[in-house]
């Protein structure tokens, strides 16, 4: 079982960047699935970016294509480039680990505990 740390949020205005990482720890297969997922208050849980631990194509939500980039780095972080954010970015980000390419949160098992972003003027 991993377990996974993110760090990264804060508050921020529009137009601006942040970086989130997502650090696993635990036993990683290199076909497993990291994801990014996203939730706003009174909202459900979204699909932000997705990537293999082996690589391959990322996956982007359209709301983020263009300006979220999702990157990897040893031994096991993944992080999410976020540049250009606007209000409606605003959520709680969740990092999570999976085995499928998948863009359905309820296929991802192991979770990290949030990171909150606020992108207000």
């Amino acid at each position: 079982q991993s377990h996974l740390v993110e760090s990264g949020g804060g508050s921020v205005q529009p137009g601006d960047s942040l970086t989130l990482s997502c650090t696993a720890s635990g036993r990683i297969l290199s076909s497993s699935v990291m994801g990014w997922f996203r939730q706003a208050p009174g909202g459900e849980r979204e699909f932000v970016a997705l990537i293999r631990w082996r690589g391959g194509n990322p996956l982007y939500a359209d709301s983020v294509k263009g300006r979220f980039t999702i990157s990897k780095d040893s031994p096991y972080t993944v992080y999410l480039q976020m540049n250009a954010l606007k209000v409606e970015d605003t959520a709680v980000y969740y990092c999570a680990r999976g085995s499928d390419y998948t863009t359905n949160h309820r296929s991802y098992f192991a979770w990290g505990q949030g990171t909150q972003v606020t992108v207000a003027s």
